[in-house]
């Protein structure tokens, strides 16, 4: 396994912040790197490429602040999540953007990272492509990614189906160069699970959902603390791609549940003005809800993160293994 030298030594536990549509901002990347957890957010999160160019010197000025404060402090590199489906009309403008603020980390989405592999490349950063399958890691691997983000089972938004065991242990067969996995993990006793797996990285969305420093509304943050696994429904009849979403939201909009996990097809990805109309609708989550009862500040997350991190490292071999 490979980890990038710009993590090395920059982190409290080894974790990455998802990027989540209308929910990450640039409040919610600072305070995450800050504490040693690796921030992301969407591009498309802001609203223009003005707005953009924004954010990015306001997360760059404040984390070069922060460790100019304490050059001993573990902050950590930032990321974003560019779009590369054909829907995007600001994809070149956004890749520009990343480039002129030499973004340490660039996520990759729906789409050939070949171009974005390139660009970023040019200044020294970093891409990693998510994909669900390992057929699709294969061809990030082929187009020069620097790591794979293997989104399993469980995870919110745009999950794939295959269990985190089989997927990372499949990938792991062709790969060892910086593998994260995503999917249902919400405390630092499955971060350190993930890592035993073989993954560098663990893919952490929906615990930061219910934060104080994300930008989802309130009653967002509420069902994400009052839901369960079983309230998680997985279905294309949203967008028309398979995704995770909260039933009490889907409920709300008159959908009936035994016909959307049926997968339906009802929704279909026009355009992102349709995708978004869609996502601010229906809040999206995944089965890490089920041990998600607080909203607290970043900080006080991730210092609890690397504390039952740190607690699962310890724990020692069964008694009932000899030798």
């Amino acid at each position: 396994m490979t980890l990038p030298d710009a993590f090395r030594g920059a982190m409290r536990l080894p974790a990455i912040a998802a990027p989540m549509f209308l929910v990450s901002g640039p409040e919610l990347v600072i305070e995450t790197s800050k504490a040693g957890v690796a921030g992301t957010f969407p591009a498309l999160n802001a609203r223009t490429a003005e707005q953009l160019d924004g954010w990015l010197g306001e997360i760059s000025t404040a984390l070069a602040a922060a460790k100019a404060a304490d050059p001993a402090a573990p902050i950590s590199p930032y990321g974003i999540n560019l779009i590369l489906h054909a829907s995007n009309p600001r994809m070149e403008s956004d890749l520009a953007l990343i480039c002129k603020h030499k973004v340490p980390f660039v996520i990759t989405s729906l789409g050939h990272p070949g171009e974005v592999v390139k660009a970023v490349h040019a200044y020294g950063g970093l891409v990693f492509s998510d994909v669900i399958h390992a057929y699709h890691a294969k061809k990030a691997i082929a187009a020069g990614v620097d790591g794979v983000i293997a989104v399993a089972s469980g995870a919110g938004g745009h999950a794939g189906t295959q269990s985190a065991f089989s997927l990372v242990r499949e990938i792991r067969e062709f790969w060892d160069g910086t593998l994260i996995l995503g999917g249902a993990i919400s405390d630092g006793y499955a971060v350190r699970a993930a890592e035993v797996l073989g993954a560098d990285f663990a893919y952490m969305g929906t615990r930061f959902i219910a934060t104080h420093e994300s930008y989802a509304k309130e009653g967002y943050k509420q069902m994400v603390m009052a839901s369960n696994a079983g309230d998680v429904v997985y279905t294309d009849a949203i967008s028309g791609t398979n995704a995770n979403f909260l039933w009490p939201s889907l409920e709300k909009l008159g959908h009936q549940r035994d016909e959307l996990v049926q997968g339906v097809g009802k929704g279909k990805l026009k355009g992102l003005a349709d995708e978004a109309r869609a996502w601010r609708d229906v809040w999206s989550a995944g089965h890490g809800v089920a041990t998600i009862h607080d909203a607290p500040p970043v900080r006080e997350l991730c210092d609890r993160l690397a504390e039952e991190y740190r607690a699962a490292c310890a724990i020692p071999p069964s008694p009932a293994i000899t030798g």
